[in-house]
């Protein structure tokens, strides 16, 4: 079994991408963080550091997407690219994803009721 790894370049991609789909800017990631300049978030981005565990904390909240969603793994092929929850009485019925495969930037589209039991051969 091997150890778990970020990959930090794939995560600085991927908070590049949840950043712009939500349309915030790095100076508006740079104010919400208090940061007196913006490379601790370009360093981010670059794949050169990972934000702490507050900051990806935060970062998830500010993305409205859970922290798993920012980090990429090592031998990760595919990104969470979308995630959609279909409520009614403000209960979830369905979980619409679709999936980015890192390499070739396909695509994946699927959907899961919440109570869908995953079968296993």
């Amino acid at each position: 079994m091997m150890f778990p790894s970020i990959d930090l370049k794939a995560t600085g991609e991927n908070i590049v991408r949840l950043r712009k789909r939500k349309g915030i800017t790095v100076k508006e990631l740079q104010l919400y963080f208090g940061f007196e300049q913006p490379q601790a978030i370009y360093k981010w981005q670059w794949g050169d550091s990972l934000p702490s565990v507050d900051n990806l904390f935060a970062l998830s909240k500010i993305l409205e997407v859970p922290m798993q969603e920012i980090l990429v793994e090592s031998d990760q092929d595919f990104v969470v690219y979308r995630r959609i929850n279909l409520l009614m009485d403000n209960q979830i019925v369905l979980h619409n994803f679709s999936l980015m495969h890192r390499k070739t930037s396909l695509v994946v589209h699927f959907t899961l009721a919440p109570n869908m039991a995953i079968m296993k051969p």
